[in-house]
């Protein structure tokens, strides 16, 4: 099985059937030196996602924006109130009373991505609840961001 099919199967394993359509037939991968396996996968020299231990793939903001495209992939995202996006594009932790809307798809531990209501990317993270907790915890971290947009004025309304 070529590098292609491999990281497209596993994107549509985790993030939902179809998913992977949206990517370029050619990626460029980087492999680890001592057992030869893919570490990280990009297009035309940007990264995508890094593939983490467990079997999933951190994916970068950049990853995140084209694998929207696809249909099935809102159903890994989240989309917090108003007052949370400055903050979670920073690259702080989204709480759960900031989140107004979340997909099917997430669970404790699944690569999430943060979007406003227009749909565009804001932070990418690692979900810390799963969907029944995500209602009604006031105190609690839904997301653990690792990667925000980094310019708060860009999301705010005059």
């Amino acid at each position: 099985m070529n590098p292609n099919e491999k990281i497209s199967y596993h994107i549509d394993a985790l993030f939902g059937k179809g998913v992977s359509n949206v990517l370029p037939k050619e990626l460029s991968f980087i492999y680890s030196r001592k057992t030869g396996r893919i570490k990280s996968f990009g297009i035309n020299d940007r990264l995508v996602g890094t593939l983490r231990s467990d079997g999933g793939i951190a994916l970068t903001i950049f990853g995140a924006s084209i694998l929207l495209n696809s249909g099935n992939f809102k159903q890994n995202c989240i989309i917090p109130n108003h007052d949370a996006l400055p903050f979670v594009s920073e690259g702080r932790s989204l709480f759960c009373k900031h989140v107004e809307w979340f997909g099917s798809n997430i669970n404790i531990g699944s690569e999430v991505v943060v979007i406003d209501k227009k749909g565009e990317v804001v932070a990418v993270g690692k979900s810390v609840v799963s969907q029944s907790q995500l209602h009604g915890r006031i105190g609690d971290v839904a997301v653990k961001v690792r990667e925000g947009i980094k310019s708060r004025g860009e999301h705010q309304t005059p």
